[in-house]
């Protein structure tokens, strides 16, 4: 009787952990592991788009990495900059 009730002790706490496992990846909060959540970049110091620029000769003024560039400006289209459109070169990806 006491190996028959160590076993069922034992299955009811892997079927408790394992219900706990589910209940957290629903709620999206992990166990303590980051999984699939991107930071938000944030901006420290912008440039406004002047006539001629493109987004290559920004970083080549900016000293900046494209993929930089790239991270701190997600939404960016550079076949569509405009005079005066603010771009991001300074901040944290």
């Amino acid at each position: 009787m006491a190996k028959s009730n160590k076993i069922s002790m034992l299955t009811n706490f892997v079927l408790i952990i394992a219900l706990l496992v589910i209940v957290s990846m629903v709620e999206s909060r992990g166990i303590g592991i980051p999984i699939g959540k991107k930071s938000t970049p944030s901006c420290n110091e912008v440039y406004g788009v002047a006539s001629g620029d493109t987004c290559f000769s920004v970083t080549q003024v900016f000293n900046l990495t494209t993929t930089f560039f790239d991270s701190v400006n997600p939404n960016l289209d550079c076949d569509s900059l405009f005079v005066g459109q603010w771009l991001c070169v300074a901040g944290k990806a």
